[in-house]
């Protein structure tokens, strides 16, 4: 969403997980934010839960206990055994976005990272086509497909051979997907987007 939306008294629930930490965000109108750790926050297996406490209150009874948020709250995430390294993994992760300057500085950074991909594909819509309205563009995970399922096959095997990995589309999709997550830097999206420049001209 480039919006979120205006829901009155209706509880507004978001799952961030993509963009958890990628950028600055008013949290202020969301009853629950739900994010997984894996994609910018820490690896997987951690889940970070920021809920109003009038949502919480709201939990019905008859959930298993390890499905009711009310028993995590109660016992301060210590309920069960947490996922100790992984914790420790993020706790690193958050003074990496501190050292950068905090939030601010990595939004800065990620705007950059997009603005340089989707600037290739702008510049050649016929080849590079994006598949998702402009306005709902994702910041973290680009889409778009080329002419052909061949040239398709053939940038994910050249980008590889220049060490871009990760970039075939999800299997229900097909197509290109590249990942601009926290982990990718400045100079890694550029060097991307040369090598997009370069394959449409030599194909």
């Amino acid at each position: 969403f480039s919006q979120f939306p205006e829901t009155g008294n209706v509880p507004l629930i978001c799952d961030m997980s993509s963009d958890f930490l990628s950028r600055r965000r008013d949290f202020g109108k969301f009853s629950m934010i739900y994010a997984g750790a894996q994609k910018n926050i820490g690896p997987a297996g951690v889940t970070v839960v920021i809920m109003r406490e009038e949502m919480l209150a709201k939990c019905k009874d008859g959930n298993p206990t390890m499905f009711d948020y009310r028993t995590h709250a109660k016992e301060n995430s210590l309920y069960n055994t947490p996922p100790a390294f992984g914790i420790y993994v993020v706790r690193l992760v958050l003074e990496w976005v501190k050292k950068q300057g905090g939030l601010q500085a990595v939004e800065k950074v990620n705007l950059a990272k997009k603005d340089r991909i989707y600037g290739v594909m702008d510049a050649n819509p016929d080849y590079y086509k994006g598949t998702v309205d402009r306005e709902s563009r994702s910041w973290m995970n680009i889409t778009m497909r080329l002419p052909s399922e061949d040239l398709e096959a053939k940038f994910i095997a050249e980008a590889k051979g220049k060490g871009f990995i990760g970039l075939k589309g999800h299997r229900s999709v097909g197509g290109i997907r590249v990942s601009l997550y926290n982990a990718m830097t400045l100079d890694g999206a550029n060097q991307l987007a040369e090598f997009m420049e370069t394959f449409k001209k030599a194909n």
